[in-house]
């Protein structure tokens, strides 16, 4: 990792909810935009993607930084606000933001709700598991019989229905995800490949392990989102046209995703 700004370690429930009620919100009432402005939404608790950086109360990750690079090559200002990750494209379609930079992949369903800019990274599902399960889990077929924890408003919850997984709860965030496994409150945790890795990477020492022999049923891109119909999708896409060989790959090694 290059740069000089440390990756923070994610921060337990209570402190992130202190940071997060001192962010501006997605679901506060409107304000005046000014003429060369958005805002952007974004989930807080997305490690490495979103998050909320302890020693500035800021927003920052992988999609924070793409979406500050994108909107400085248009000349835009962008101002970021938090909000719960099932709240961003509700926050999206009223009017409260005007785009969202966070770890929300492109799906067909979503796709009939808001607009998708050109992708700037893709990436799948990851399996996580305690570290004395031996069991081996190439697939979501192979947890039908366990607990698993998914992330409220994602894919990965449609996609354990689909593998027949019957007995699965849902969370805010990750981390709630992998500390309830190590406690034995369930038996898998099903998310964000990427963010899982990074809490097991950087996040307090637990009883858990990748499922590394898994392999997702669909990876899918990661983009920009904005309302349907938005006018500055076309710029969005070029900005990131001009980027994707440059800046963008930069960010990426930064936060360790390449």
């Amino acid at each position: 990792m290059h740069g000089a700004r440390a990756i923070a370690t994610p921060l337990p429930r209570r402190t992130m909810l202190g940071l997060i009620a001192g962010l501006p919100l997605a679901a506060c009432t409107r304000q005046q935009r000014g003429p060369h402005e958005l805002w952007v939404g974004s989930s807080p608790t997305g490690v490495p993607f979103s998050f909320v950086d302890p020693t500035t109360n800021e927003l920052t990750g992988a999609m924070i930084d793409i979406a500050k690079a994108v909107l400085r090559h248009l000349g835009i200002k962008g101002e970021y606000r938090a909000a719960p990750f099932s709240a961003l494209i509700p926050s999206l379609t009223t009017g409260r933001v005007d785009m969202i930079a966070a770890a929300m992949q492109r799906t067909p369903d979503r796709a009939k709700i808001v607009d998708f800019s050109a992708p700037v990274f893709s990436y799948g599902g990851g399996l996580v598991v305690r570290s004395d399960d031996p069991a081996a889990y190439p697939s979501l077929s192979a947890a039908r019989r366990l607990r698993v924890g998914a992330q409220v408003g994602t894919r990965f919850v449609d996609q354990l229905h689909a593998a027949g997984v019957s007995r699965v709860t849902t969370y805010d965030g990750l981390g709630e995800i992998v500390r309830d496994l190590a406690n034995g409150r369930i038996d898998a945790g099903y998310g964000d490949d990427p963010i899982l890795r990074y809490q097991l990477r950087v996040g307090p020492r637990r009883r858990v392990r990748m499922a590394n022999d898994f392999r997702p049923p669909v990876r899918e891109d990661l983009c920009l989102i904005v309302a349907k119909g938005s006018p500055q999708l076309p710029r969005l896409d070029d900005a990131i046209a001009d980027l994707k060989a440059t800046e963008l790959p930069a960010i990426l090694h930064h936060w360790e995703l390449d």
